[in-house]
C-alpha cells in the first residue's frame, strides 16, 4: 500500500512539471492563463511536500507501535 501511495505523490510532481511547461509555453499568447498554471504548479508542489511529510509521520508512528 505504500507503494501505490508513494506513486501517486511523485504524480503530484509529475502534474506540476506538466503545468510548469504548458505556462511557459502559453506566457506569450495567454499571460492570465499562464499565470494560473504557475500558481497552480507552485500549489501542487506545495501539496506534494505536504502529503510526503505527513506520510512519513505516520509510517514513523508505525513503525514505533509495532
Amino acid at each position: 500500500m505504500t507503494k501505490i501511495w508513494k506513486l501517486f505523490q511523485y504524480g503530484y510532481l509529475f502534474i506540476a512539471i506538466i503545468c510548469l511547461i504548458e505556462g511557459i509555453l502559453k506566457w506569450n499568447s495567454d499571460r492570465n492563463t499562464a499565470i494560473i498554471l504557475f500558481i497552480f504548479s507552485v500549489f501542487i508542489t506545495l501539496v506534494f511536500f505536504f502529503k510526503r511529510h505527513f506520510r512519513k509521520k505516520v509510517e514513523q508512528r508505525n513503525s514505533q507501535n509495532q
